[in-house]
């Protein structure tokens, strides 16, 4: 057995853990290093970085929208406002399974196959984080329940917002227009970061038009939140800028008796200031609550509105052409007179029709006995003589009808602040050849000559038109907006209208004069206790083809084939403000049925004080003071 002493060396073993605790030491001081170099790394040379990526997690940039701009009408009555709502909203980044919560949110609000529809729809072309509303306009009771489930629904939220109400209803629908929900082509076409916030846009009308104006600018705000994305404090905020608000040259209580006076019937009524290009009222029926359409219309009412065979969604005013009959009987006189073609005693044998030479084809009057022997241009004007037009037009021809007509705008857009407008048609020979692909017909300048034919007129060009003739020959663009914030909207001035003889215009206002107040007139029905005076003309446009042996029976005639009924005029015709058109669809005859609803209006106007409450427009209790005028 070797001695102990040669087992146990303790130098030996002294050595070796002093070398073994150097190593440690080292292990230990290379670990701590490479432990301080990856913590000055994370914390001081990349420092910015992961501050910015802690931001993102703790706090967030939140668009705030601007507060559209109000609209009101020219006496400050306010048409279109912003109301609070509340909207169920969904953030898909922080909702971990859409169909299981959609599932849960149906269990405690009313959310029906539509919504689940237009959410899923909108989710897809939506904004990272960005909000989309499922419900909207929540009520007390359904924010109630939300809220004692809200911490089991992360994601969810209830949004507080301003959404487009229109006070008046269906009473402006046509000039208003709408705010919607944005669609994926107006989205391609919208700033983006202006419409950051933002769901709603103008569709139609002056919402659409002065979208610019109306929208504002965008803010935002930095906002810190916790885990669930809830805001916890706002930690700079920079506010919108709100939309400009808007005067229109409207006159909501015109607006409203006009609408009231054509009732259930289809038609239009344009009012204008002459003064200053001003659209007073604008009115076509039937009409719609606008309102439907702001949080997003139902299937079915949106349905029942299209498939309706009287059109409510159609703006006759600036999208109806019709057929404008003798109302551009003045303006088409004035032409005969600058070109020579007539003069204020040229006078027409009318028995009642009338033939071109060598035509054997028959051109009815109105009048089946005629007028009689020496009809001159006044007269023709005031009785509304079809022969003496059917033969100026035919000496005037076609080329000089269509250079004089479009001095008053006839066959294009007014320019009016509305983007939906139509041009109408003020027929020429070019027009034919390119459209129809044929020459044109002597017969089709006759026939244009009573405003038939290939003619047609929007109630909008025959309200221009004829104040253009109120003013004598000073045509201006309309204007629904009367000022932005304040700042007039001007009227642009179309180069003026000029005469061979200028007191010719004077003289036409006094023809018109005397189609209210002469003893013969066609209007003359209107002008009793009327004590100022009316400068008009009526019209009736025929809707179907008669032929020349055959009468028009109204009473074996479809309602929607009837004659349409026309009316405009200007008062008071020494100083006229207001000028009027009126267009009721199938309403028979513009004496009888058109110029009564005029005489309204115009009272409305021009006395407000003696105006009591306007019934509904009624043709069969109109009776006729005057025979039928012109078909």
């Amino acid at each position: 057995m070797p001695p102990i002493d040669r087992l146990k060396d303790p130098n030996r073993e002294r050595t070796l853990f002093g070398r073994r605790y150097l190593v440690a030491i080292l292990g230990m001081g290379v670990l701590l290093g490479v432990i301080c170099g990856r913590y000055i790394y994370l914390q001081v040379m990349q420092h910015e970085l992961y501050q910015v990526q802690s931001d993102r997690n703790r706090i967030q940039l939140q668009p705030i929208p601007p507060k559209r701009g109000l609209i009101y009408d020219r006496n400050g009555v306010l048409l279109a406002e912003n109301i609070p709502s509340y909207s169920l909203v969904l953030i898909k980044e922080r909702v971990p399974d859409i169909d299981s919560t959609l599932a849960e949110l149906a269990k405690l609000i009313d959310i029906d196959d539509d919504d689940i529809t237009k959410f899923k729809r909108r989710l897809r072309h939506r904004r990272p984080y960005q909000a989309v509303p499922l419900k909207l306009r929540l009520t007390e009771e359904e924010i109630a329940r939300f809220a004692v489930n809200r911490y089991r629904l992360p994601g969810v939220d209830i949004d507080a917002q301003l959404i487009r109400y229109y006070p008046q209803g269906e009473l402006l629908a046509h000039v208003l227009g709408y705010v919607g929900r944005i669609n994926e082509r107006e989205m391609e076409q919208i700033d983006t970061v202006n419409y950051s916030a933002t769901n709603h846009i103008g569709k139609l009308g002056i919402e659409h038009f002065y979208e610019d104006s109306l929208h504002g600018t965008v803010g935002y705000q930095n906002v810190e939140t916790n885990a669930r994305g809830r805001v916890l404090r706002v930690l700079e905020r920079h506010p919108p800028i709100p939309g400009a608000d808007l005067v229109l040259n409207i006159d909501v209580n015109l607006q409203r008796v006009a609408h009231e006076i054509l009732g259930d019937e289809r038609g239009a009524i344009v009012a204008i200031d002459p003064a200053d290009g001003g659209v007073l009222a604008m009115v076509s029926t039937p009409s719609y609550d606008i309102n439907l359409f702001v949080g997003g219309i139902s299937s079915e009412n949106y349905r029942a509105l299209r498939e309706s065979p009287d059109l409510p969604l159609f703006n006759r005013t600036l999208l109806g052409q019709y057929p404008p009959g003798s109302t551009l009987k003045p303006i088409f006189g004035l032409g005969g007179l600058h070109y020579g073609v007539v003069t204020r005693r040229t006078t027409v044998y009318d028995p009642g029709w009338y033939k071109l030479p060598y035509d054997e084809r028959i051109y009815r009057d109105w009048k089946a006995g005629g007028h009689g022997n020496r009809i001159d241009l006044h007269q023709a004007v005031v009785e509304s003589c079809d022969v003496y037009f059917y033969d100026m037009a035919y000496n005037m021809g076609i080329d000089r009808i269509h250079e004089f007509g479009s001095r008053f705008g006839l066959g294009q857009r007014t320019g009016i602040d509305n983007d939906n407008e139509r041009a109408g048609l003020l027929p020429s020979r070019e027009w034919k050849r390119e459209v129809k692909g044929s020459h044109w017909f002597p017969g089709e300048t006759v026939n244009v000559g009573i405003g038939q034919g290939f003619m047609l007129t929007t109630p909008m060009q025959l309200a221009v038109s004829t104040a253009v003739l109120a003013s004598r020959g000073e045509r201006r663009v309309p204007r629904i907006a009367r000022s932005i914030n304040g700042v007039p909207v001007s009227a642009p001035i179309k180069p003026q209208v000029e005469l061979a003889n200028e007191s010719d215009w004077d003289y036409m206002h006094e023809v018109m004069e005397d189609v209210v107040h002469g003893p013969r007139g066609t209007a003359k029905n209107i002008a009793k206790n009327l004590d100022y005076r009316i400068a008009g003309k009526t019209g009736t446009a025929q809707v179907v083809s008669i032929e020349s042996h055959e009468d028009y029976d109204p009473e074996q005639v479809a309602k929607r084939q009837r004659d349409h009924a026309l009316f405009v005029g200007f008062a008071p015709a020494d100083n006229p403000s207001i000028v009027l058109a009126v267009v009721v669809e199938n309403g028979e005859a513009g004496g009888r049925v058109a110029a009564p609803i005029a005489r309204r209006v115009f009272d409305a106007y021009l006395r407000p004080d003696t105006l009591k409450h306007q019934p509904k427009l009624n043709p069969a209790t109109l009776k006729a003071a005057v025979g039928d005028e012109e078909v």
